[in-house]
């Protein structure tokens, strides 16, 4: 009796190792089966991933071989002189761009400086060139022209502009940093506060309207190069002229921007379809008009045309003027006291070799 009972917990010991022993083989079956299926599951994802790298690298592949449409791969600066109408224009464009299907893009640069860093220039251009989802782009913004066949990139951008007579641009921009505009009235501008009108200031001989204020249409067009800001220079002069003529597809007038617009409709109706229309009928025509400001005095601007500035910056504007005068009496006609713009006058024949 003694010895069955000293047998029984022995038996029971057996039965548990044994269950223990078949409870372990199960376990390490079981984290077989789950590592097994872990090492199938990251084969699958690993698999999944190689076939989305070579799914993008033919997508890649496929936009490399097939370019964007002549329509949609335009690109259009628009380094806009500051007090030239600019913004009135520039909201069109905003106010197109999704009728007409294209990017519009502000280049805001640092205390609006209008000359990059050699670094900010490769930035840009390689920016402005290979960013295709902003194609067709419309960019703008206070800066210098840059000239984009020195970076070694293929196509370059158009660019337009707008000039305005030197003298009643800096008028402008002297009420503006005192008084600020329509635009935007609630703003503190920097010279708020400063009551001196701009006749007075420039008989005091004041900073903010001596003549080399007048230096800004040439360097916007001459460039980042040095010599186009030192005011006053022949050789900007004639580079800003050089640029006008064979860089810019058109350069109008604040004076007549509604010619400018209407031009540039008919050269780029990809862009300005109904720009005309919409700068005649509606609401922000004129957007941005100066506030509290006075026309210089005879003897003011007597004063001004004294000097080696403002010949220089005048004759720079009349050139300008006389070249869009010169593009307008051939793109368009009056008749009973409105502009109409021409018809294409040119077509082709005596083509060969002729197909049957």
């Amino acid at each position: 009796m003694g010895l069955s009972r000293t047998m029984m917990p022995s038996k029971f010991q057996l039965l548990a190792v044994l269950a223990f022993a078949v409870s372990m083989l199960f376990i390490e079956n079981q984290i077989q089966k789950l590592e097994e299926s872990r090492a199938k599951l990251e084969l699958t994802i690993a698999r999944h991933e190689l076939a989305e790298v070579e799914q993008r690298r033919n997508e890649d592949s496929g936009r490399e071989t097939s370019p964007l449409a002549e329509k949609d791969d335009m690109v259009i600066i628009y380094n806009r002189v500051p007090k030239t109408a600019s913004t009135s224009f520039t909201n069109i464009a905003y106010d197109l761009c999704g009728k007409n299907r294209f990017h519009v893009l502000h280049i805001n640069t640092t205390k609006n400086n209008p000359v990059m860093s050699i670094q900010d220039q490769v930035r840009f251009v390689r920016n402005v060139t290979s960013w295709r989802a902003m194609k067709p782009g419309f960019y703008h913004g206070h800066v210098a022209y840059l000239d984009f066949s020195k970076y070694g990139v293929k196509g370059k951008p158009m660019y337009i502009n707008v000039v305005r007579d030197p003298i009643e641009r800096l008028v402008s921009y002297y009420y503006f940093l005192r008084f600020g505009d329509d635009y935007r009235p609630g703003l503190r501008r920097r010279k708020q506060g400063d009551k001196k009108t701009f006749d007075e200031c420039v008989s005091s001989g004041g900073s903010d309207c001596a003549s080399e204020k007048l230096w800004l249409q040439i360097p916007f067009f001459c460039g980042q190069h040095s010599e186009c800001w030192n005011a006053g220079s022949r050789w900007a002069l004639e580079q800003a002229k050089y640029n006008l003529v064979n860089e810019y597809l058109l350069v109008g007038v604040t004076e007549e921007l509604d010619d400018f617009i209407m031009i540039l409709e008919a050269a780029l109706p990809r862009f300005f379809k109904g720009a005309t229309e919409l700068y005649r009928t509606g609401n922000k025509s004129h957007l941005r008009k100066t506030t509290e400001k006075k026309p210089p005095s005879k003897e003011t601007i007597a004063k001004l045309q004294e000097s080696d500035v403002w010949k220089i910056e005048n004759e720079f504007y009349e050139f300008a003027l006389e070249q869009f005068q010169f593009v307008r009496a051939h793109a368009v006609r009056e008749k009973d006291g409105e502009l109409y713009v021409l018809a294409q006058s040119f077509f082709y024949e005596k083509i060969y070799p002729k197909v049957n």
